[in-house]
């Protein structure tokens, strides 16, 4: 039963209002620190980039995107984030909490609607939108990149901005299979954006190694920051 009430669309939107509650506290509080930051200029000037990050640093993606919104319109420049979550109900509580941030989910995954998700994923770079997803997710294995971050990018001709974040005060979920980090509030944080990779038409395999090296570049950095930070 309690499983079965989990599941219902009423409970999954007040879970996705207390947790999108929450952690608009937590990263409203967070003095925020921006690293390698000119890596992500292409993108506040308007041009289209797969924005990726490992599973684990989900949580603390929408400061990044509402910075970089700012900076865009600064240019005149009005810009799109599309989120790729899973179809089952854990990515569409993903989706209710995204659109708080003004992220706009586009559901499929590699196991689920990977093909559909691919799709809407070309057509949203087409138009111009920065797509944002997770090449370990949904499932795992943590931190080992899908081949479909490496497809996209050849597909569509766009860099992939490798990007991670890391919190001083915060908590590690061990129980989950990608150790997630959910932020606490009145921490430092800090968002690393490594070098963007162009991934060939013809290519993408070998590309596939070079953007999960750049990930856990970015990752590395992020993580050797907090435990700095005074």
């Amino acid at each position: 039963m309690l499983k079965r009430a989990l599941r219902a669309g009423p409970t999954q939107r007040v879970l996705a209002w207390l947790l999108g509650t929450y952690l608009s506290l937590a990263l409203r509080t967070t003095r925020w620190t921006f690293v390698n930051e000119a890596h992500a200029a292409p993108a506040m000037r308007g041009e289209p980039m797969v924005v990726a990050f490992w599973h684990d640093c989900l949580p603390l993606v929408p400061p990044l995107w509402l910075r970089a919104k700012r900076a865009a319109a600064r240019l005149g420049v009005h810009s799109q984030l599309r989120v790729l979550a899973s179809r089952h109900r854990d990515g569409r509580l993903l989706g209710a909490i995204m659109r708080r941030f003004a992220l706009q989910p586009i559901y499929g995954s590699s196991s689920r609607g990977g093909a559909a998700g691919l799709r809407a994923c070309v057509d949203a770079l087409s138009a111009g939108a920065h797509v944002a997803l997770t090449p370990d997710g949904p499932r795992g294995p943590r931190r080992v990149a899908a081949p479909g971050v490496a497809h996209l990018a050849a597909l569509t001709g766009v860099a992939v901005l490798p990007v991670a974040g890391c919190s001083t005060r915060r908590l590690v979920l061990r129980q989950t299979w990608d150790r997630m980090m959910l932020p606490l509030p009145f921490g430092r944080g800090v968002i690393v954006c490594a070098a963007p990779i162009m991934v060939p038409r013809n290519g993408w395999e070998g590309a596939l190694p070079v953007i999960e090296a750049g990930l856990n570049e970015a990752a590395a950095a992020a993580e050797a920051w907090c435990r700095a930070a005074p």
